[in-house]
């Protein structure tokens, strides 16, 4: 298969899970500002999803992009990681409809970490596909941001049932480190350019 029909598979499914958050956003019954003070939580979710689906759909587009081979396991691995992030939305609606309560905060920890993990095998997949030396390997190194991402999902998940609040900054935390741009792929790819061309 041609990385192009995994590339197209796979943005189709986020555009649908965005589609899907947005559309759990029930206008409210009244033509007053004060009406959507109900929606806050909702909106904050739905906020931190996207941001969260962004930043999968953004990682996933330069992983793939290095990609020269798919193979079977490759896609079973994308796929893994889509049925978590199909998840985001059903987890989302539940933090927003309950107000950051305790057990809908775990949950949406959990859904995140379990798409961590998912990112983190299909990575693993195609370096060890595309080989050691490959633009990815290169790109990733030491990986420190895939590998904080967990503790820090794994500490809300504990801490949701103590203070759902602090909770849900630390899933905020979580999504500005990988919000910061990466530059890594990007750059080993001009650089493997640059390289054919010398």
């Amino acid at each position: 298969m041609k990385k192009t029909r995994l590339e197209a598979f796979s943005d189709g499914v986020l555009a649908i899970i965005i589609t899907i958050m947005v559309l759990e956003i029930k206008v409210p019954h009244g033509e007053q500002f004060s009406d959507l003070k109900e929606l806050i939580p909702v909106f904050l979710s739905y906020a931190l999803s996207f941001i969260y689906i962004g930043i999968y759909w953004n990682n996933h587009h330069h992983m793939v992009s290095t990609v020269h081979q798919v193979t079977g396991g490759i896609l079973w691995a994308n796929l893994h990681l889509l049925f978590w992030l199909s998840l985001i939305p059903f987890a989302t609606g539940w933090v927003g409809e309950n107000h950051f309560g305790a057990a809908p905060m775990a949950l949406y920890g959990v859904v995140l970490l379990m798409a961590g993990i998912a990112y983190y095998i299909l990575q693993s997949l195609i370096i060890k596909n595309e080989g050691k030396d490959s633009l990815l390997a290169k790109a990733i190194g030491k990986d420190m941001k895939g590998k904080v991402s967990p503790f820090l999902y794994l500490a809300a998940i504990v801490v949701s049932w103590v203070n759902p609040v602090v909770s849900g900054i630390i899933y905020c935390i979580a999504a500005f480190i990988w919000l910061i741009p990466d530059k890594r792929i990007e750059r080993s790819i001009r650089q493997s350019g640059r390289d054919v061309e010398e």
